[in-house]
């Protein structure tokens, strides 16, 4: 099975500096083109790899993209565009859901023992599938302008 996808231009050496390791760990063949990365082998494993790249695409460290290759471990994205309608909107939810210094964006990874990126217009977790849902629910909370602290208490679960 081929598979093809688009990454971001400023991603594309994040990709390629880890396309060996990738390959060795998920039994694939990867060719990096122009903007996009061509993935070859058996289904499952190209079914891995490529939410392997996406998230390396979407801002997160091959680190921390390659725990998507654990059992149970899953790739959620949120397109901000679609749920908001301005580019200022934008920017300022993003802003919220890093918070100062990073603290919002570092508490929810804490409390959920999940990996984060915001990039571009988008929102992308890297957890456990059981808390993927809750983890997206406490997003849009922020999203919707509830305050942090409700929004880490909803995580903690009190």
């Amino acid at each position: 099975m081929i598979k093809i996808i688009k990454i971001p231009e400023d991603r594309k050496n994040v990709l390629k500096s880890c396309i060996k390791d990738l390959e060795k760990m998920t039994h694939t063949k990867i060719k990096v083109e122009n903007n996009l990365a061509e993935i070859d082998g058996e289904a499952l494993n190209v079914w891995k790899t490529k939410d392997v790249i996406i998230a390396i695409g979407r801002g997160f460290s091959p680190m921390n993209s390659f725990q998507i290759l654990e059992d149970g471990k899953s790739l959620e994205i949120i397109n901000l565009k679609k749920l908001l309608k301005t580019k200022s909107n934008i920017q300022r939810i993003k802003s919220r859901i890093i918070g100062r210094n990073g603290k919002c964006r570092e508490k929810i990874e804490e409390l959920t023992n999940s990996k984060i990126s915001i990039y571009g217009k988008t929102v992308s977790i890297i957890s456990d599938v059981e808390n993927i849902s809750k983890i997206k629910k406490g997003i849009e909370m922020i999203i919707n302008g509830v305050r942090h602290v409700k929004v880490y208490k909803y995580l903690k679960g009190d």
